[in-house]
């Protein structure tokens, strides 16, 4: 069987290679992969009228130019809600599904505590740069944790995009319409991985939800790892070991029902 086809999308925040740096060397030759950065960032400024099916678009025009017919979809936080918008609007194209704490899933079956969550993030939105980046990291861990240090030096050019990219993901999760049914109809391996300090109210209730739309979910909990400290980044073996695991199902999967 040959290596699995990987698209690896990152959140808002980091780069694409430097947020999965670890994970690839892990995989090494095992896994013909692409790290692929959100649209959202491929120009200074967002683009006009962004919404999820900007970085859909993305994901499939990627892999239409590799020749990819199907391949297997890994996304973490911004880019967990985008590799989520397209197995709901390309479910074919999909051979497993892989989201590391996505940031939103739909507007369906929020609880109050969620609702809360959500009202704040709105908030957050109307604070100046300096201060919006803070808020929004704390509000994605348990209360408490500490967050990592921004690190010394001037920031780097791609930062100064980033309160803009991250205000325009939030805004169209107000108006995209992610399709629970659609979702529910997906027949492909789908793996989740947790933070156990992340913001329960958040990363925790997601992965509730979430469990009780696919079929065929694994949920796999990280007890010391948050938001800002993912699996990718700080045991990439493990996760490797796992997503390795659910690429496998998938290919599998594929390969029965090829005649």
């Amino acid at each position: 069987m040959s290596a699995p086809k990987v698209i690896l999308l990152p959140g808002v925040v980091l780069p694409a290679d430097l947020a999965y740096a670890g994970l690839i060397t892990v995989l090494g030759d095992a896994v013909e992969v692409v790290v692929k950065d959100l649209e959202v960032y491929r120009q200074a400024s967002p683009p006009p009228g962004y919404s999820l099916d900007i970085e859909v678009e993305g994901v499939l025009g990627e892999a239409d130019v590799r020749g990819w017919d199907r391949f297997h979809l890994v996304g973490y936080s911004g880019g967990g809600a985008a590799a989520l918008a397209c197995a709901a609007s390309h479910p074919g194209r999909l051979l497993s599904l892989g989201v590391l704490e996505p940031a939103w899933v739909g507007s369906w079956d929020w609880s109050p505590q969620h609702k809360r969550l959500w009202a704040q993030y709105d908030d957050i939105s109307q604070l100046p740069h300096d201060q919006f980046m803070a808020a929004f990291m704390r509000l994605r861990v348990r209360p408490g944790v500490p967050l990592p240090a921004p690190p010394l030096g001037p920031p780097p050019p791609w930062m100064l995009q980033r309160p803009g990219g991250i205000r325009a993901l939030m805004g169209a999760f107000h108006t995209y319409d992610l399709d629970r049914e659609a979702l529910a109809a997906f027949d492909r391996p789908v793996y989740f991985a947790l933070g156990g300090l992340s913001n329960p109210d958040q990363f925790a209730e997601i992965a509730e939800r979430l469990g009780n739309v696919f079929a065929d979910f694994t949920l796999e909990v990280f007890p010391e790892r948050h938001h800002f400290d993912p699996p990718h980044r700080t045991e990439p073996a493990r996760l490797a070991q796992s997503l390795m695991a659910i690429w496998s199902r998938g290919d599998q999967m594929t390969g029965q029902a090829d005649p």
